[in-house]
């Protein structure tokens, strides 16, 4: 059994940052891919950005990409993820997630933490 649990999200004026953290604990992740998915209201989770444990390959959605960047600690079994020139349409609730296979697919995912609100007011 794996736990997810983020932090770190809050309310941030268009334009500025923020670092999403999610620390996992139970068994081991070294073979698991990470991923981080994000919901707004009345629409569907939305693939952001995965990586692997191992190796730490990442593969970014098109939109995120060149703003946000995902990092792991191995060490302290952490992910992060860094939001900068956040925009009002990235406002939703972020969520951890780690998955046996590489997927962009959120079915693939088998454990979520329970999510973290961000809100990008303009």
């Amino acid at each position: 059994q794996v736990q997810l649990v983020e932090s770190g999200g809050g309310l941030v004026l268009a334009g500025g940052s923020l670092r999403l953290s999610c620390a996992a604990s139970g068994r081991t992740l070294s073979n698991y891919v990470m991923g981080w998915f994000r919901q707004a209201p009345g629409k569907e989770r939305e693939f952001v950005v995965a990586i692997r444990w191992r190796g730490g390959s990442t593969y970014y959605a098109d939109s995120v990409k060149g703003l946000f960047t995902i990092s792991r600690d191995n060490a302290k079994n952490m992910v992060f993820l860094q939001m900068n020139s956040l925009k009002p349409e990235d406002t939703a609730v972020y969520y951890c997630a780690a998955s046996p296979r590489w997927s962009t697919r959120w079915h693939d995912y088998d454990y979520w933490g329970q999510g973290t609100q961000v809100t990008v007011s303009s």
